[in-house]
């Protein structure tokens, strides 16, 4: 079955609920120029905005990332999650287009898993990822598999390393990064309500 990518699965569910862009805009506080840029580039923004977005046409964030769904238990297998990846996102704008610049790449572990509200992702954060701090409902769990973890939690500041772990309300600004520039692994596990 061929991936698709968050723009296309915005558009298709979009045409299908006749909800146009500025409509889509208004419910979700996303930008018309950026759903336009998600729709029409192919551009894949920081998880705030497709979780917003996914809450403005009235899915889960796994409508937006899945090419099919099943019911019962899905299994990711050692070594699986990489050929699972299902975006990339934390890079600049000016560095989109750059070659060597790869910001943090999600690979999902429960592909495909039916009225899931639970995002598991291994996460790859790269020493060039870039993002602005967000918010968005729910919340969020992330355990430091590899490196040294920076996490900006509203005014705080912390450094996690390999085995630590934190778990946050998402509707305080937060965003992670790699505290000493180089690579970072990470569980992160989203969790976003009905």
């Amino acid at each position: 079955m061929a991936e698709h990518t968050p723009g296309e699965r915005i558009a298709e569910i979009r045409k299908t609920y006749s909800i146009s862009r500025e409509v889509l805009s208004e419910r979700s506080g996303v930008p018309v120029e950026l759903i336009s840029k998600i729709e029409d580039d192919g551009h894949i923004p920081d998880l705030a905005p497709l979780i917003k977005i996914s809450r403005g046409l009235g899915v889960r964030l796994g409508t937006l990332l899945d090419d099919h769904e099943q019911l019962g238990p899905v299994i990711c297998r050692a070594g699986q999650a990489g050929s699972s990846s299902r975006f990339k996102t934390g890079l600049a704008d000016d560095a989109e287009k750059t070659p060597g610049h790869h910001g943090m790449s999600f690979n999902a572990l429960a592909v495909d898993k039916n009225s899931r509200h639970m995002e598991p992702f291994i996460v790859t954060i790269q020493s060039d990822a870039w993002q602005e701090k967000s918010t968005h409902e729910g919340e969020e769990f992330i355990y430091v598999l590899e490196g040294k973890l920076a996490l900006e939690y509203g005014m705080d500041k912390d450094t996690l390393n390999a085995g630590d772990s934190v778990y946050y309300d998402s509707i305080v600004p937060h965003r992670v990064f790699s505290a000493d520039k180089n690579p970072v692994k990470i569980l992160a596990v989203i969790y976003t309500p009905v």
